[in-house]
């Protein structure tokens, strides 16, 4: 049997190149695709959250924003409990990219569970509901022990 955690990594790597090749259709990168759909889930967090959440160097962030700023896709609004940091928000510019690439995510998503019934997707998505919370537990101790 071929090891889980190879296929877990393998089918993760080959979902995020699908996902990058359908929204650079769009206008955008992959990267800045996944900050788009945070924002428009989790709308007005600072920089460091957005960092966090997708798993890259807040210098990284900075630098995507600064992007999709002068294409008047995010907007940067002072943070009223900090005034060193800055809060993300869509504009309406970007909604309508939101929609477009909500769209390919669901066609994506469509297109990876093909044949699959519906109770199979539902047992699979309760599988993959328990692998993350048990890998998030994992970080969750690790965060703890390391300070």
């Amino acid at each position: 049997m071929t090891h889980i955690g190879y296929l877990l990594a393998d089918n993760s790597r080959l979902a995020r190149w699908s996902f990058d090749q359908q929204v650079r259709e769009i206008g955008v990168t992959g990267p800045q695709a996944r900050l788009l759909l945070t924002l428009n889930r989790r709308p007005g967090q600072n920089q460091g959250f957005y960092a966090e959440q997708l798993e890259v160097e807040p210098i990284t962030l900075c630098r995507m924003v600064d992007r999709l700023e002068e294409a008047s896709m995010v907007e940067r609004r002072p943070d009223p409990r900090d005034r060193r940091a800055w809060q993300l928000h869509l504009t309406g510019k970007s909604q309508k990219v939101v929609e477009k690439l909500q769209q390919r995510v669901d066609s994506l998503v469509e297109d990876m569970l093909a044949g699959l019934t519906s109770a199979e997707r539902s047992e699979f998505a309760r599988l993959l509901k328990v692998v993350g919370t048990n890998l998030s537990a994992r970080r969750e101790t690790a965060r703890i022990s390391n300070g």
